[in-house]
């Protein structure tokens, strides 16, 4: 479970939305849903993400973070020596929650339908 401390602190913050960023960022790629976010390719490259914070409340003990993420994916071919697929990168986004919680910084991950 990903925990988002520095985020945590900085809630009711000028500076929250720029920590956020840059603390999900950090993140282990598998820590997120990117996988099963895909729409256009196979598989996640291991292409540094992006995100964009989309709005954040305070709800039930939880930060309720919505956040918009870039990132890449390819279609993954047979990998036969003639295979002649290329190995092109598609751009991807997906719609997630981080739900924080206001005791530990804990947080789960929800994939949005958007």
């Amino acid at each position: 479970m990903p925990r988002l401390p520095e985020s945590l602190k900085a809630w009711d913050t000028p500076g929250f939305r720029d920590i956020l960023k840059r603390e999900i960022e950090q993140l282990d790629p598998a820590e997120l849903p990117l996988q099963r976010g895909l729409t256009r390719s196979s598989h996640v490259t291991d292409r540094p993400f992006q995100v964009m914070i989309l709005g954040a409340h305070e709800e039930d003990g939880l930060l309720q973070v919505k956040a918009g993420i870039f990132y890449a994916g390819i279609i993954a071919g047979c990998s036969c020596a003639d295979d002649p697929t290329p190995i092109d990168e598609i751009e991807e986004y997906c719609v997630v929650q981080f739900d924080i919680d206001r005791r530990t910084a804990d947080t789960t991950v929800t994939l949005l339908e958007e």
